[in-house]
């Protein structure tokens, strides 16, 4: 009885050395996809998927018949995903080199966030609360059209229709108030 199981067990699955090339690659699609979901880059699917056929051509990995053969190579392939984010881990750290514009290298702690620090965005707050007092204390002429056309950038022909001005006072008003703000 014992005999009859494992000849059984051979004919369901095949040994290492009778797993064929086609019917490894038979299973090619459905690995990549799976790489791709877990690495998020085609290219990079595709290797690894390379690898697991590698290893399993190389004898490095052996089909033992325990499993279906799409399980054994996605397990093989899980494998392969976990040794590459493990040897990524070691590159890919805060200390890593890039380079800049002129080709130099440059560590992390010199690449700059695109966004403003707490404390820009604190003194930016201050300076546009200081900006908006002195254009309050401009003269009723020079704050209306400043109000108007640059803080709440209205077109020319609104605001000079509302303060009863020809566009040619209109920029007059503004370059003065600009000039009193800047000085």
């Amino acid at each position: 009885m014992h005999a009859t199981a494992t000849a059984a067990a051979s004919l369901a699955f095949p040994p290492a050395a009778a797993v064929s090339w086609s019917e490894m690659v038979s299973h090619r699609g459905y690995l990549v996809r799976f790489a791709q979901r877990k690495l998020h880059d085609p290219m990079l699917a595709e290797d690894v998927v390379h690898d697991v056929f590698e290893a399993v051509i190389a004898g490095r990995a052996s089909f033992g018949g325990r499993a279906a053969l799409r399980s054994w190579l996605t397990a093989v392939l899980k494998n392969k995903i976990v040794d590459l984010v493990r040897q990524r881990a070691g590159h890919d750290s805060l200390d890593a080199q890039w380079l800049d514009d002129d080709g130099e290298a440059i560590g992390a702690a010199a690449l700059e966030c695109p966004q403003a620090r707490p404390d820009e965005v604190a003194e930016q707050r201050q300076q546009l609360d200081r900006m908006l007092a002195r254009i309050e204390a401009l003269p009723t002429g020079l704050r209306d059209a400043m109000r108007l056309r640059v803080l709440h950038d209205q077109p020319t022909e609104q605001v000079c229709a509302a303060l009863a001005i020809t566009e040619d006072n209109l920029f007059v008003r503004l370059h003065r108030a600009r000039k009193q703000l800047l000085s």
